[in-house]
């Protein structure tokens, strides 16, 4: 494809999600040049590379009028309406997470501040990138209006159940019942404990892939991209951490080395052990579950962690 003199190709996942979707797909491909054409010119864009590594948005690098470098994302015809995750980088407001330039709802895109590495990729210990994430998530949380729009933990809690429930009965069980009660007592659990007071903010999703560097602003400073979006308590975005490393937790002890994990981040984030580690429980159950059905690699390791806190008093 070329844009004024400029040939990008569409990064081969992206361009098989869209062809999948049949002649929705094939309509959105065929009208990217002129979108991304008209984009740059509404916005004075100077394009750079195309960006790999997801599957349902063309990424592309972009330098604005003013020199700051972006990156501009064209979501795909498979992905969700943007807006949940649009509306909680707007909230957020370049704090925590990156900062929208400006965005299209309409035409399903946006022209984000272009943050570097992720931390995923620079050797990092679990326990130094656990401190990063911490650190960003403490500067990320951030106080939202209950009619904002976004899913209420008590929400995601009874989400979760739901799934891990039909998820199990669909993959024939492949788990034990008493996990799948544990994390339905535990989603319960939550559910009830939601209160606007506590909730804020949470970015759903707050792994080391998701957490990139800051350029210039020294290597253990970072920013979130793709958030979900929940109005909900601190514990859940520490409850993905939970799930987090698996490899670790079962070298040893789970059960031991788990709790040692969900007092390190109360300690670093004051929130609440045992609310950390009911989210903790159902992240790995359901993540496991989920990742079994679609068979990606991890499925078993987070579902033997989860039966070994499972077991725990």
């Amino acid at each position: 494809m070329a844009i004024k003199g400029i040939t990008f190709e569409v990064p081969e996942p992206v361009r098989l999600r869209a062809v999948a979707e049949g002649p929705a797909g094939e309509a959105w491909l065929a009208g990217l040049p002129g979108m991304v054409e008209g984009l740059a010119s509404d916005w004075r864009l100077v394009l750079g590379r195309v960006l790999k590594g997801g599957t349902d948005a063309l990424v592309i690098e972009a330098t604005l009028a003013d020199g700051r470098a972006a990156v501009l994302k064209v979501a795909g015809p498979t992905r969700e309406p943007i807006s949940r995750e649009l509306d909680a980088l707007l909230v957020a407001r370049g704090r925590g997470y990156a900062e929208v330039y400006h965005h299209d709802r309409e035409r399903r895109v946006m022209l984000l501040e272009r943050l570097g590495a992720p931390l995923a990729t620079l050797g990092w210990s679990a326990d130094a990138e656990l401190t990063a994430i911490c650190a960003t998530l403490n500067e990320a949380w951030a106080q939202a209006s209950p009619d904002a729009g976004f899913a209420t933990g008590a929400e995601k809690a009874e989400s979760l159940a739901t799934f891990t429930q039909e998820c199990w009965e669909e993959l024939g069980r492949p788990c034990s019942e008493r996990l799948v009660a544990r994390a339905h007592a535990f989603a319960e659990a939550r559910r009830q404990a939601f209160t606007p007071d506590t909730a804020v903010l949470g970015h759903g999703d707050a792994h080391d892939w998701n957490t990139l560097q800051v350029p210039g602003a020294g290597a253990d400073r970072f920013k979130f991209i793709d958030p979900d979006g929940f109005f909900i308590e601190k514990a859940y975005d520490l409850g993905v951490l939970m799930r987090e490393w698996t490899h670790e937790l079962l070298a040893g002890d789970p059960v031991a080395l788990g709790r040692a994990r969900r007092d390190r981040l109360a300690a670093l984030t004051g929130a609440e052990p045992e609310a950390i580690w009911q989210w903790g429980l159902m992240e790995c159950t359901s993540s496991g579950l989920l990742c079994l059905k679609l068979g990606l690699e991890g499925a078993r390791e987070l579902l033997a962690v989860g039966e070994a806190w499972a077991m725990a008093d």
